[in-house]
């Protein structure tokens, strides 16, 4: 018999291992103590952008969305970290980000300050930006798919306990207790983890491809396989076996929802694998093409020049070299 309650557990399931692997890695975050009138000018891309007004009021400034007013307690998330500005008024200039001179607090957190020494500190707005990069490489599709910024407003009704997290926030920023650093960084953590959450068990705004492949029970049976272990063996009888189809079904639905071929999508997955983790030192050509199940470094190399773009040892000079 049919039991609904089995096919949704099936589908957070599939969820949750996405989100199990999001790591937020290389986090930095700075604390921004700013007086009106200020400006500040995100312009180099570093990874996704994370922003919480503890105190005041800023404006969100991203080019093709209307102007966002942020006040104390609102959260945002840029998972592409496209340029933008938080500006105490519309009309006021901005100062790009890197020309600040930071004070270190402890490791990935420091403090910035351009407040006027003459006004009082009740009427600064105080913000906790941060670079992060999202480590979603084995579902390098989620990233692209996600829009421009994601607010936590939208999210309040859906995850109350959010509000208690970002209530937190607000009072370590404005008591500044000691340890307030590390503790904010993690909190940071937790509400960007939860606002990429929100938006995949919202329907990723009705994004087609490997999304709605997830919310198919037996189709989500075996991309979740498939992200675990990019390196067994996968043809399309194993694959349709694991879905509980035959192989002609298996293909055409897979192919209908995902877009490409099982096998394409294979050799994309193993890939984007490959490049992150040619990045990390220590991992030579050999071994990475060893772990992800090809017998040969050629053909290694041949499938990564061609869907990458460049070869394998030229991705890993590149990535060291940055």
């Amino acid at each position: 018999m049919f039991d609904p309650n089995t096919e949704t557990t099936q589908i957070s399931d599939a969820v949750s291992d996405v989100l199990l692997g999001m790591r937020l890695r290389g986090a930095r975050y700075w604390r921004l103590r700013l007086t009106s009138p200020f400006g500040v000018n995100f312009r180099v891309p570093d990874g996704a952008r994370f922003h919480f007004v503890g105190q005041g009021e800023a404006l969100l400034i991203l080019p093709g969305l209307a102007p966002r007013l942020m006040k104390a307690g609102d959260a945002v998330l840029i998972p592409r970290g496209h340029p933008h500005q938080l500006l105490s008024g519309p009309r006021d200039a901005a100062r790009d980000f890197n020309s600040f001179t930071p004070e270190p607090l402890c490791p990935s957190f420091s403090e910035i300050k351009d407040c006027d020494g003459q006004a009082c500190r009740s009427r600064d707005t105080v913000i906790l930006t941060g670079a992060m990069e999202l480590d979603l490489v084995t579902m390098h599709p989620l990233v692209a798919l996600m829009p421009e910024a994601m607010s936590v407003g939208a999210l309040l009704d859906r995850q109350p306990e959010m509000h208690a997290i970002l209530s937190a926030m607000e009072a370590e920023m404005a008591q500044d207790r000691p340890g307030s650093a590390g503790v904010l960084a993690r909190l940071a953590d937790v509400i960007a983890a939860l606002i990429v959450r929100g938006w995949v068990e919202c329907g990723c705004d009705s994004a087609s491809g490997v999304i709605t492949a997830l919310r198919d029970p037996r189709l989500a049976r075996v991309l979740v396989a498939l992200h675990k272990n990019p390196g067994d063996d996968w043809d399309v009888p194993t694959m349709a076996a694991l879905m509980g189809t035959s192989r002609s079904v298996f293909s055409e639905r897979f192919v209908e929802i995902v877009g490409i071929s099982p096998q394409r999508y294979v050799t994309d997955l193993r890939m984007r694998i490959a490049a992150q983790w040619l990045a990390q030192e220590g991992s030579s050509v050999a071994d990475v093409a060893f772990r992800l199940g090809y017998g040969s470094q050629a053909a290694f190399t041949r499938a990564f020049k061609r869907v990458i773009g460049v070869s394998p040892g030229a991705q890993r000079r590149r990535s060291l070299a940055a």
